[in-house]
């Protein structure tokens, strides 16, 4: 579904597609356009998008949650520069991350998370999700980023810094995140 609505970003997108839409005759294409776009849009009041061009996406929350330990909530600063070690994970332990974000305005198309680390200015790591296609609602959309596991051994531990990015099918860049985190062999004190 990501690739439905794919580089639209004329004004009034969904107005404008909702005039085209007009009776031909079809009843059964036209019931299953007006499904569809019931799925897609879900209980936005088309009305209330008005001549706003770009969808705002805001990054709530990150979080990295790893069986048996409590969730390590990150703070998103302002700037998306977070001072100092932004957080530590344990030699080889497993862990996701959850995403909460808000769509306002219009439907953001094709959005996707990347990040890419470096150990000692040399290039680690570099990863890319696609996120999906979202319409605008009240309510916070939330994804959870499939597992994974932290490196291991004397040669994984140490400083990393690392850039995270959440964009869509425009290369719009909605949050930018440079940040440092340590590896180490057991946990942090809670």
């Amino acid at each position: 579904m990501s690739g439905a609505v794919s580089g639209s970003r004329d004004m009034g997108f969904v107005d404008n597609n909702n005039k085209k839409d007009g009776d031909d005759g079809n009843t059964s294409k036209t019931a299953s356009l007006r499904k569809w776009k019931e799925q897609l849009l879900g209980s936005v009041d088309v009305t209330n998008i008005g001549e706003t061009l770009d969808p705002e996406v805001k990054i709530i929350s990150l979080v990295i949650l790893s069986p048996g330990r409590p969730d390590i909530v990150l703070m998103v600063p302002e700037n998306g520069n977070p001072k100092g070690m932004w957080f530590t994970l344990k030699e080889g332990s497993r862990y996701c991350l959850k995403f909460t974000f808000q769509v306002k305005n219009n439907i953001v198309s094709g959005l996707r998370y990347t990040n890419t680390v470096w150990k000692t200015g040399v290039k680690v790591d570099r990863g890319k999700e696609m996120l999906g296609t979202f319409s605008p609602q009240s309510e916070p959309y939330n994804h959870v980023m499939p597992e994974e596991t932290t490196p291991s051994g004397m040669f994984a531990r140490g400083s990393y810094s690392a850039r995270t990015k959440f964009l869509d099918d425009d290369n719009k860049c909605y949050l930018e995140i440079n940040y440092s985190f340590d590896i180490r062999k057991e946990w942090p004190a809670v």
